[in-house]
């Protein structure tokens, strides 16, 4: 059995968390041993604690643009002390055989495998087109002989960061998976959802899940929205999510912007939850209308598991999750008058948006399945 201390960067339930989870939930317990370090306490420590996983709180070292300050460069020094002690002590005990890095958001489990030479995995959930000087720092740590290995979460992620080396084979590209949800909710417990949640009754709901932040695309949604409201009166919009602690002033934002239109009666913000299944099945159409590239896209697959038709950015890992004309459409990004108008197609057709659905189920049950995302994975952590 191979122990492994996979390295986390936050404790949330969105997407590189969820893979984290599902992957460590589904992996052959016979085979590995999972201990998980997380940053803080969060609804992911909880569902791992569930499946009884080790899960232990440390630094985790995060990168960011104002880390580079006197004081936070001697906060960074500290973290590194604490999360190099805590992982010192864990490695005594168990032994890690592969140190396993989700999202290069962390740095810790890869200085720390460097420094005790243990074998390094990176799974890359991340596409950094800017600042360029982050983007070179962390090729360079990804073309180091310390990083074993290479896991990217599409053939988007991967072609933005092989294009900084002129060959590499200690790669490989795994698409995200999820399970195919096991409950079929019944008429009544989705009206509920619509009613009680939404709000709505018999209106067309178009629903945005994820993140809310500048370059998920709520604020290119909302104008798509407000063009859309104007001719039908049947409509209503809900952003599912939350921002981070230091950006809630989108939220402020994005609630101005609603109450400047007139449309606050048609728009609902809902905080994140954790039923996230019977939200999809509750939603009409779902819209992914990211401003840059996505490296993956995992809402797209939730909603397609909902069987619900997406429309989504044309860039990105998108591109090889939704099929255009058949499970959704893909249109061109920042384009609003393209997006409304794939918006309004679905609205005027309701077959099309049935249809679509199906395709969408169809396709995600084959191509991103959790038996597939996971045996891929365990190939890499057995060789």
């Amino acid at each position: 059995m191979k122990n492994i201390l996979f390295v986390h960067q936050s404790a949330e339930m969105y997407g590189s968390d969820k893979t984290l989870f599902l992957l460590i939930k589904h992996i052959d317990k016979q085979k590995f041993f999972p201990v998980v370090i997380l940053p803080g306490e969060g609804p992911l420590k909880l569902e791992l604690e569930k499946e009884n996983i080790k899960v232990f709180i440390a630094p985790v070292i995060k990168l960011h643009r104002k880390m580079f300050t006197p004081k936070n460069l001697l906060l960074l020094f500290n973290h590194f002390t604490q999360g190099f002690l805590i992982l010192n002590k864990l490695h005594k005990k168990y032994h890690f055989e592969i140190i396993y890095s989700n999202t290069l958001a962390v740095l810790i489990g890869y200085l720390f495998a460097t420094i005790k030479c243990i074998k390094h995995i990176w799974h890359v959930h991340e596409i950094i087109e800017s600042p360029k000087i982050v983007s070179k720092f962390f090729s360079f740590l990804l073309n180091r002989k310390s990083n074993f290995f290479t896991i990217y979460n599409s053939k988007a992620t991967a072609i933005f960061w092989e294009s900084f080396f002129k060959e590499r084979k200690n790669y490989c590209i795994v698409s995200n998976g999820l399970e195919i949800p096991l409950v079929d909710f019944t008429i009544d417990e989705i009206e509920m959802v619509r009613k009680n949640l939404f709000e709505v009754e018999d209106e067309i709901v178009i629903g945005l899940v994820g993140r809310i932040n500048r370059w998920k695309g709520q604020f290119i949604l909302l104008e798509a929205f407000n063009n859309l409201v104007q001719k039908h009166s049947n409509l209503k919009l809900i952003f599912v999510g939350s921002t981070t602690d230091n950006q809630q002033y989108i939220i402020k934002e994005l609630n101005s912007k609603i109450q400047k239109y007139q449309i606050v009666k048609n728009v609902k913000i809902i905080p994140f939850q954790s039923n996230i299944n019977t939200i999809w099945k509750a939603i009409d159409i779902a819209i992914v209308p990211s401003t840059e590239p996505e490296p993956f896209g995992l809402v797209a697959v939730e909603a397609m598991l909902a069987s619900k038709p997406v429309i989504a950015s044309n860039h990105g890992g998108l591109t090889e999750i939704i099929e255009h004309q058949q499970t959704g459409f893909l249109v061109e990004p920042n384009n609003i008058q393209e997006l409304t108008n794939a918006i309004e197609r679905l609205i005027n057709d309701k077959k099309l948006r049935l249809a679509m659905g199906q395709k969408g189920y169809n396709r995600a049950v084959k191509e991103f399945s959790i038996q597939n995302y996971v045996s891929k994975i365990e190939k890499v952590l057995t060789d």
